[in-house]
C-alpha cells in the first residue's frame, strides 16, 4: 500500500469560516492533513491582539474537523527546521503565504472570496455596535 503524503496546512484560525474548510478539503485530496495552528503569542506578535479563542480552544475545533489527522502547534512562521522536524512533504496555504521554508513543495490556493477572520471581526463587532447604542 502506497504511503499517504504528509501534508501541513498552516492556519491561525482565530474565527472558524468556511474559507478554513475549503483549504482543508482540497489539502485532504493530496493527503494526511496536519495543521500547523499558530500560537497564541505569535498572533499577538505579528497581528497585535489576541484571538478571540485560545490556542486549545482552537486546537480542539480543528482536530474536529474530519479532514485533519492531527494539530501541530507552530509560530508565525513555517520554516525548513519545522518542515524537517514533522517530515513534511507538501505544505498548503492560502495566497496570502509568507512561509520561509525552501526545503518543501508548496501548494498555494486562492483564498475564498469575501471571507476571512478580519471580514467576520469587523462584522460583528459592527454588528455590536449598532446593537448597543439602541439600548
Amino acid at each position: 500500500m502506497k504511503k499517504k503524503l504528509k501534508v501541513l496546512v498552516d492556519m491561525s484560525v482565530t474565527l472558524l469560516h468556511h474559507g478554513h474548510i475549503e483549504i482543508l478539503r482540497k489539502a485532504h485530496k493530496l493527503g494526511e492533513i496536519f495543521v500547523a495552528l499558530t500560537k497564541d503569542n505569535a498572533i499577538l506578535k505579528k497581528k497585535g491582539y489576541l484571538p478571540e479563542l485560545n490556542y486549545h480552544q482552537r486546537s480542539k475545533i480543528i482536530k474536529s474537523i474530519k479532514y485533519v489527522k492531527n494539530v501541530i502547534p507552530s509560530d508565525w512562521d513555517i520554516n525548513d527546521k519545522f518542515i524537517k522536524k514533522y517530515k513534511i512533504d507538501i505544505l498548503v496555504h492560502g495566497s496570502d503565504e509568507t512561509n520561509s521554508s525552501k526545503v518543501v513543495k508548496k501548494i498555494i490556493f486562492k483564498r475564498t472570496p469575501g471571507i476571512s477572520s478580519s471580514k467576520l471581526r469587523y462584522k460583528v463587532f459592527r454588528n455590536y455596535l449598532k446593537n448597543y447604542r439602541k439600548k
